[in-house]
């Protein structure tokens, strides 16, 4: 057996069709053609692509590819493939293996099945798929995988990949810009970084197909809290438990295999809960990547005879799991625009950076809290485990005050009395982590990135880097056209950083995001508190959002209103399904449960009082009043259920119609809950045959 450890460095990407590969058996000249379209993203020839193809295919079939698909990227969330052979009639009855550039470059998948927003009707079936030349291919189950955007017949963007491109493309427009005012002309290209943190649980799959609230919903619709979940914080870190370990370890090679740079693995605080962490890459490189992660963590746990979870809440009262993404921005030639930097010129580029950021994110706390906004996200953020649904950065003591020191013309002390000013700012002993960690904030600035921790465990990541990218873009754009016509660069990029820093400060906040004293603070600063996903998402198509998408062509206004449709559509059917399986549950399951067990008293007592006629009011009659009572109350409730889910059918508003599901549905199934969950604690575990929560989150024991 070949010990997987001694040979990471030969297995890892030896399934993608990458730089390596690529220049060993392409001719110079079209490996220069195609390194020069992925660094330009200029259009590549039909015959370059001819010879490309011919290449991928060879090493695909040497590797035991028989098929190939383009791989992209729907707005369902996940990825979509349609898989064709290899295999071409010769003429004499025979098959030979062919794969032609136009093959490669563009695919043909039907569109109207995606989900469109309106942008594609029914009978409208033409889409197309193109190929993402940045992205390496790979091969996934004997198929060799493209990496493809996704638009309709007529040009609009149907997936997650277009806009994330775009996005790319606006930040780097116009973060040269800026750099260009620096002096700095060395660089061709800035890209956006990612570093995704996943998290995830891990049950015994047997469990898992007991209850079609996991099944059907990913997450339980029903659970008391069990005596022991996670208040002994002995699962964090911990030793991971050996069936854990061997999914993780088939995880890491097959992940590894595909280049991906999967680096840190390790128990969180729930129970059954885990998470693995990559290496940054490029955002788009990043985003495919996450993708792979969530799809192999899925499939390789079933091998295991494990289910993966990867809703946001899947269990009440238990943490859930999100995906904090690490962005940061940097130049071809590997500068990294958040770092302070060792020279006061560099300082001032980091510092207006920085404030880029800054008032960016104060400009658009709407549009983030939309890029996190889904009905499986409401129930972690603002939980104890989460942010709040309430957008802020943190930026640490010790840079909070040098900015401070900026705004105001006053001393900064660090190893000295140093007067800030802009041009002669010296912050080359800024240490990186001058203050502890703060898990409460929705936006860290973690020494030379920032880490946005509001995205829920199944997200794409490509939805908050399209809106980080585009925001950061656009007030860039506004810095560069004030500094372009600037007479006096120095003082007056000094005043545009005072001048940001003062207007935008409000939204810096180092405190604890979970006290209930900071949404006080935060209504007195005027930041948003966008509660749930109805209240969030009409601010995707506020006039000033879609003027800046459009002004830096990342969506027209058809997309982002298709998007909106989109999102609100995802919302109602999510909780609709919620409401549907919860009321078979009861009605199947919970009902037959209670009945059981009351018959089942009944007739001890009946025994007892054969026995005993003197009896006036045993123990078992007490619980079989209490069940009584209970049970009454659950016929009323899930009838008020089964009656709003049945009556919001009838709204035609997408938006009217999620925030019925939200005030009407959604509440109605919160307190059906709070009966069944009570009836849990009661019933007969002889007669209760849906596995408790203690019995899920402890199933994997060995």
């Amino acid at each position: 057996m070949v010990n997987i450890n001694s040979n990471i460095p030969g297995i890892f990407g030896s399934m993608v069709f990458g730089d390596a590969v690529m220049k060993e058996r392409l001719p110079k000249d079209i490996y220069k053609a195609l390194k020069k379209t992925i660094a330009n993203g200029t259009h590549l020839e039909l015959d370059v692509a001819n010879v490309v193809a011919s290449a991928m295919k060879d090493w695909a079939i040497e590797k035991g590819a028989t098929h190939f698909t383009h791989w992209f990227q729907p707005m369902t969330g996940i990825t979509a493939e349609k898989h064709d052979s290899f295999i071409v009639p010769d003429g004499d009855g025979q098959a030979i293996m062919e794969f032609s550039g136009k093959a490669l470059v563009k695919g043909e998948p039907d569109a109207s099945s995606f989900p469109s927003g309106g942008l594609r009707t029914t009978f409208e079936a033409r889409g197309y798929t193109a190929w993402d030349p940045t992205s390496y291919a790979f091969i996934k189950d004997n198929t060799l995988c493209i990496p493809t955007a996704f638009c309709s017949y007529s040009g609009e963007a149907l997936d997650m990949k277009t806009p994330l491109l775009r996005s790319m493309q606006a930040l780097n427009h116009q973060a040269l810009r800026v750099l260009h005012l620096f002096g700095v002309t060395d660089a061709k290209r800035v890209v956006s970084s990612v570093g995704p943190e996943q998290e995830y649980f891990l049950i015994d799959k047997d469990v898992f197909l007991k209850r079609p609230d996991l099944m059907y919903c990913g997450r339980t619709l029903f659970g008391a809290r069990p005596p022991k979940g996670q208040e002994m914080e002995d699962h964090y870190f911990g030793a991971i438990k050996h069936r854990v370990y061997e999914f993780m370890k088939e995880l890491n090679e097959e992940l590894w295999k595909l280049g991906v740079y999967a680096k840190t693995q390790h128990n969180e605080v729930a129970p059954a809960q885990h998470e693995l962490a990559p290496i940054y890459r490029e955002s788009n490189i990043a985003t495919d990547h996450n993708q792979l992660v969530m799809e192999l963590m899925k499939s390789i746990a079933a091998k295991h005879n494990l289910a993966c979870l990867l809703h946001e809440k899947p269990f009440a009262g238990v943490n859930g799991s999100g995906k904090h993404i690490n962005w940061s921005i940097s130049t071809d030639k590997g500068i990294n625009l958040l770092e302070p930097g060792d020279t006061p010129f560099e300082n001032a580029q980091f510092l207006l950076f920085l404030v880029a950021v800054i008032k960016a994110v104060d400009d658009y706390q709407d549009l983030l809290r939309v890029s996190v906004a889904s009905a499986g996200n409401d129930h972690r953020l603002g939980a104890n485990e989460a942010p709040p649904a309430i957008v802020s950065i943190f930026l640490g003591d010790e840079l909070t005050e040098i900015l401070n020191a900026l705004e105001n013309d006053t001393l900064y002390e660090c190893k000295g009395k140093t007067l800030m000013e802009i041009g002669a700012t010296v912050l080359p002993h800024f240490p990186k982590d001058t203050t502890d960690r703060n898990r409460t904030s929705p936006f860290a600035f973690t020494g030379n990135k920032f880490e946005f921790r509001m995205l829920g465990s199944s997200f794409s990541i490509a939805g908050p880097i399209i809106i980080l990218n585009t925001i950061v873009a656009e007030v860039l754009r506004q810095f560069a056209d004030e500094l372009e016509k600037s007479n006096d660069f120095k003082s007056d990029l000094s005043k545009l950083i005072k001048r940001t820093i003062k207007q935008h400060k409000r939204i810096i906040f180092n405190g604890n995001g979970y006290d209930q004293s900071w949404v006080k603070e935060a209504e007195r600063r005027g930041l948003l508190n966008l509660k749930t996903t109805p209240e969030a998402l009409p601010a995707l198509i506020h006039p000033k959002n879609v003027e800046m998408f459009a002004r830096h062509r990342v969506f027209t206004e058809h997309e982002i209103h298709s998007r909106y449709d989109i999102l609100l559509e995802n919302y109602s059917k999510a909780i609709n399904i919620e409401a549907l399986t919860m009321i078979d549950m009861v009605n199947k399951q919970v009902i037959p449960a209670v009945l059981d067990y009351e018959n089942e008293l009944a007739e001890l007592i009946i025994r007892k009082r054969a026995i005993s006629p003197d009896i006036i009011a045993s123990p078992e009659e007490n619980l079989l009043n209490k069940i009584a009572r209970l049970s009454e109350c659950l016929e009323k409730r899930l009838e008020y259920l089964t009656e709003q889910t049945v009556a919001v059918r009838d709204i035609k508003d997408n938006l009217e119609l999620a925030k019925a599901y939200r005030e009407r549905v959604y509440m109605a199934m919160s307190e059906l809950r709070l009966v069944v969950d009570e009836l849990e604690l009661l019933i007969s575990s002889r007669h209760w045959k849906i596995p408790t929560y203690a019995e899920i989150l402890y199933s994997v024991n060995e």
